[in-house]
C-alpha cells in the first residue's frame, strides 16, 4: 500500500503546518465510512477528509465536493457535539504506525475546558476513526463499533477504554544506519525486500523494492548505501509528491520511484496527490454499491432486447419471403381445374420459372381447391403486413438498445447523486417501482457539472439524461456550442459561448469523449452544432435528441485535463 508509514508521517507534517491552531467551524459525513471536517486556519477554510473506507482509507486535504445526506448519521453527530468549535492543537503519529492522532480543545455542556482525541487508524478494510475522552482515555464514539468477539485484543465500543493497535517492535527506518540495516537482514534468506518491511516500521514494499533495485547487485555491500541513499530525502523532509501511471496501474509516493516506469506528474502538496490519485475511485466504489440493482437491471433489459432483436430479424426474413406465398396462390388458382379434394399436393408448370420447370405445391386434403388456393393468398396478406409491423418493432427495439447502453454508460461515470436521478427516471419510464419516499413539493434542478476552458469559457455537461435532457433543452442558449461523441453513447455538452476558439472546441470536445464509452479509446469522433440545430423528437426516450449542421472533431480523453478544468 502507497499510503504507508512514512508517507503518514509526510501527511501528518503537512496537515500540522496547515492546520495546526484552526478551529473546528463544521463536521460533515457524506458517506459511511468518511467524515470531513472544515477546519479555519490561517485565514482560510480547510476540508479535511478522514476516512475509513475499506480500500481507500486515507486522511487529506481535499477540495473535491461531496453530497451531504439529509440527516447526519450518529457518528456525525456525535462529532459535531464534543468538536464544533474546538480548536486543533496538534497532529502526532503512533511511531511510524499509520496511526494518526488529533488532538483537540474545546469546551464541554458546561463551559469546562476538555480536551479530546480523534484517532484515525489506517489499516485497511481494519481502518477506523475514533473519538476517544483524552482524560479518560475513553472512547465517546466511532465510525466502525468493533466489540469484543470480533477482536479480543481492543474493543472498540463507546465507553470503552482506547487501546493502541498492537507494536510491531520494527526499526525506525529513519534512525537506522548501514550496521543496522546487515543486521537486520538474512542475506542467504532471499527475497530481501520483504525482509527490509518485516525489520522497519513505516516501510511498503514500494519503497523496499526501490531500495532493492538500486542495489543492482543485491548484498551486504550494495543494500546498506541504496537503503540510506532512498532514506536520506525523507530524512530530510525533502518530499516530492509524485503519481506514476505506467498505463496498467498507477502508483502514489512522497518521492520519486526511478524502477518504476510510466508517466510521472508531480504535485505541489501531498494532499492534491490523492485527490488526483483518488479522484472518482472510492465515489465509484460507493456508486458500485448503491447502483448494483439498476447495472443489473439495465443489463437484463439490454440482453433481452438484443434477443428480440434477433428474433424479430428472423421473423422479418421470413415475412420477406411473402411473395413466394402469391405465387403459390397464382399457380394453383390457374390450376384449380386439376385439383381434387382429398389430395396433398399437386406438381403444376412454373410459369414464373424460365426454363418452364414444374413445381410441387403442397394442399390441405380437408379443403376444397378454391380454399387452398385463398390460404396461399391469406398467407400472402399476413406476410406483407407483419412486416411494417415487424419493421416498427426493430426500429422500437433498436431504440430501447441505444437507450439502455446509454444509462450503462451514464453508471460509470455517475455520482451517488447521479443515481438516484437515474433511478428516478427508470421509475418514471415504467422499468422498476418507485421508491416509497415523499413527493418533492417541487422538481429540484438537475446539477450541471461546469468546466472552464485554458481561454475562461464555461463549459457544462450533463451525467445523466435527466441533465442531458435539462442542459440541452432548458440550460443552453439557441446559439450556444452542442457536443456529443458521434454514434457513440455518451454526455451533452455545451460551450456557453456562441463563437468559441478552436482550442475550447477541442477542450469540451475532450470532455464530451471522457463522459462517454469510448472514454479509454484515442481519436474519439466528437460531433459539435450550435444548441438550435439539436432537435429532441415527440415522445423520443430520456436524453435522446437528432441534430444536423454539425462539424467532428478527433480527441484523445485525458483525464487529467478534464480534472483540471473542472470548476
Amino acid at each position: 500500500m502507497a499510503f504507508d508509514g512514512l508517507f503518514t508521517k509526510a501527511m501528518v507534517e503537512e496537515l500540522s503546518e496547515l492546520l495546526s491552531g484552526g478551529r473546528v467551524n463544521k463536521i460533515h459525513q457524506p458517506y459511511k465510512n468518511e467524515t470531513i471536517m472544515v477546519i479555519r486556519a490561517r485565514g482560510k477554510n480547510n476540508k479535511l477528509l478522514l476516512s475509513a473506507h475499506p480500500s481507500y482509507a486515507r486522511v487529506q486535504v481535499t477540495e473535491t465536493v461531496q453530497d451531504n445526506p439529509s440527516e447526519p448519521p450518529l457518528f456525525c453527530i456525535m462529532m459535531r457535539k464534543h468538536l464544533d468549535g474546538a480548536i486543533l492543537e496538534k497532529i502526532t503519529q503512533n511511531g511510524l504506525d499509520r496511526t494518526i492522532v488529533f488532538e483537540f480543545k474545546g469546551k464541554n455542556e458546561i463551559g469546562d475546558i476538555s480536551y479530546k482525541q480523534l484517532y484515525v487508524e489506517i489499516m485497511g478494510r481494519h481502518s477506523n476513526i475514533i473519538l476517544v475522552d483524552k482524560e479518560k482515555n475513553t472512547i465517546i464514539d466511532s465510525i466502525k463499533h468493533i466489540p469484543a468477539s470480533l477482536n479480543s485484543y481492543r474493543t472498540i465500543l463507546p465507553g470503552s477504554k482506547y487501546i493502541d493497535p498492537p507494536s510491531q517492535n520494527k526499526k525506525n527506518p529513519l534512525t537506522a544506519d548501514a550496521e543496522t540495516v546487515i543486521q537486520s537482514i538474512d542475506f542467504n534468506g532471499g527475497k530481501l525486500g520483504k525482509q527490509l518491511v518485516a525489520a522497519f516500521e513505516g516501510m511498503s514494499p514500494l519503497i523496499s523494492n526501490e531500495i532493492v533495485s538500486r542495489t543492482g547487485l543485491a548484498n551486504r555491500e550494495t543494500i546498506p548505501p541504496a537503503f540510506l541513499e532512498v532514506i536520506k530525502p525523507l530524512q530530510k523532509k525533502a518530499y516530492t509528491p509524485i503519481m506514476i501511471d505506467n498505463g496498467e496501474k498507477t502508483y502514489f509516493y512522497m518521492t520519486d520511484l526511478p524502477h518504476l516506469n510510466g508517466e510521472r506528474i508531480i504535485f505541489d502538496t501531498l494532499s492534491m496527490l490523492l485527490d488526483r490519485y483518488y479522484f472518482g475511485k472510492a465515489e465509484r466504489d460507493r456508486v458500485r454499491q448503491q447502483a448494483n440493482d439498476l447495472e443489473r437491471l439495465i443489463s437484463n433489459e439490454l440482453q433481452k432486447n438484443r434477443s428480440k432483436i434477433s428474433k424479430l430479424e428472423r421473423t422479418l426474413e421470413e415475412a420477406e419471403n411473402a411473395g413466394e406465398y402469391q405465387r403459390l396462390g397464382e399457380l394453383l388458382t390457374a390450376n384449380l381445374y386439376a385439383v381434387q379434394k382429398g389430395m396433398t399436393e399437386i406438381e403444376v408448370l412454373n410459369y414464373y420459372d424460365e426454363t418452364g420447370a414444374k413445381i410441387t405445391i403442397p394442399l390441405d386434403p380437408q379443403k376444397n381447391p378454391a380454399d387452398n388456393a385463398q390460404k396461399y393468398f391469406s398467407r400472402y396478406q399476413k406476410a406483407k403486413n407483419a412486416i411494417i409491423v415487424v419493421q416498427e418493432q426493430i426500429t422500437k427495439t433498436n431504440e430501447e438498445i441505444q437507450y439502455f447502453e446509454s444509462l450503462l454508460q451514464q453508471l460509470e461515470s455517475a455520482s451517488p447523486r447521479d443515481i438516484e436521478e437515474i433511478r428516478e427516471e427508470l421509475a418514471e419510464e415504467g422499468y422498476m417501482k418507485a421508491r416509497n419516499v415523499k413527493k418533492k413539493k417541487k422538481m429540484e434542478k438537475p446539477s450541471i457539472e461546469e468546466y472552464v476552458s485554458s481561454d475562461g469559457t464555461s463549459i457544462h455537461a450533463g451525467k445523466n439524461n435527466r441533465q442531458n435532457d435539462y442542459l440541452t433543452n432548458k440550460f443552453a442558449r439557441r446559439d450556444d456550442i452542442w457536443l456529443h461523441t458521434k454514434d457513440i453513447p455518451g454526455s451533452h455538452v455545451v460551450i456557453r459561448s456562441d463563437d468559441p476558439s478552436d482550442q475550447t472546441i477541442l477542450e469540451a470536445a475532450m470532455i464530451a469523449a471522457y463522459y462517454s464509452k469510448a472514454k479509454e479509446s484515442s481519436s474519439v469522433p466528437v460531433d459539435y452544432t450550435k444548441v438550435r440545430y439539436v432537435k429532441k423528437p415527440s415522445g423520443a426516450k430520456p436524453g435522446f435528441v437528432i441534430y444536423d449542421q454539425q462539424h467532428t472533431v478527433y480527441v484523445t480523453p485525458d483525464e487529467g485535463k478534464v480534472m483540471e478544468m473542472k470548476k
